[in-house]
């Protein structure tokens, strides 16, 4: 998320080029690259994280199997699969994914089956493994039944942000779905409140008007600009974080942690006046 007070104060070391960041390079073990490997490994029960594919590349068995298996297929310059292996990729390389993803509506069905409200977090293009990693933990820690990562743009789930969530992706659902608009209108349509979490919002976190006690589902936004536009768009109700420093925004990890925790601290409320 981006939680800025002042649009003139220059950004964290996180917002700054892309240039500027070390290059992921993913271990051995989780990468699978050459035509007829990653063939092989779309038909088997691995779950692919991200498949790369050289531009101007075609092969309709790849093409059509990664459709079959909801795997969005990233075009990228040669040099990018240069980057992540020296070996004789043939223009693709695929990333296996370190959890199995489920599907939203199960889970949406499981929560209301076991008499929970739902709490959920959708992550508008988070790119880093270690802020992936760092959200998951404290999702997990707060009670979030489960992480909506978007199928293009989002961080790899790889054991760099394993080791970082400090095994709290064992423990919690991650769904990724192809766009997340059409996740927040099946969100909405099962009766589950959608909130922003964005700088450009009016209302304060900490307002009595800010509601986080029913079934909700919580967006945080990218490190680069916040939340898409789109999605702010959609959202039912958008809240910001006070900024009392001279600092202009919080890491996405931090905002979270802030954001999850005043919605556990309301809902530790609502079931202390129930006892």
């Amino acid at each position: 998320m981006e939680n800025r007070r002042n649009p003139r104060v220059n950004r964290p070391n996180h917002t700054r080029n892309n240039n500027s960041r070390p290059q992921f390079r993913p271990e051995p073990d989780e990468m699978v690259f050459g035509i007829q490997s990653v063939i092989e490994t779309l038909k088997s029960d691995q779950q692919i994280d991200k498949l790369y594919m050289e531009k101007g590349l075609s092969n309709p068995d790849i093409q059509n199997l990664a459709f079959q298996k909801r795997v969005t297929i990233q075009r990228v310059p040669v040099e990018r699969l240069d980057r992540l292996t020296r070996k004789n990729h043939q223009g693709v390389v695929c990333l296996i994914s370190q959890v199995q993803y489920v599907k939203l509506s199960n889970v949406i069905a499981d929560v209301y089956e076991r008499g929970e409200t739902p709490f959920f977090l959708l992550l508008d293009r988070i790119t880093d493994v270690r802020n992936f990693g760092a959200i998951a933990r404290t999702a997990e820690c707060t009670g979030i039944q489960c992480i909506v990562i978007p199928g293009r743009g989002a961080a790899a789930i790889n054991s760099d942000a394993m080791k970082t969530s400090s095994g709290a992706l064992n423990h919690i659902s991650v769904c990724r779905e192809p766009e997340l608009s059409e996740t927040v209108k099946y969100l909405q349509e099962s009766g589950i409140t959608v909130v922003a979490c964005t700088e450009k919002s009016s209302r304060d976190l900490y307002e009595r008007s800010t509601d986080l006690t029913g079934p909700l589902a919580i967006i945080m936004g990218s490190e680069e600009d916040g939340i898409s536009p789109e999605l702010l768009r959609m959202a039912d109700n958008h809240v910001k974080i006070p900024l009392l420093g001279a600092v202009g925004s919080l890491n996405v990890s931090v905002a979270t942690g802030v954001v999850l925790y005043e919605a556990v601290r309301q809902r530790s409320l609502i079931v202390a006046a129930n006892e």
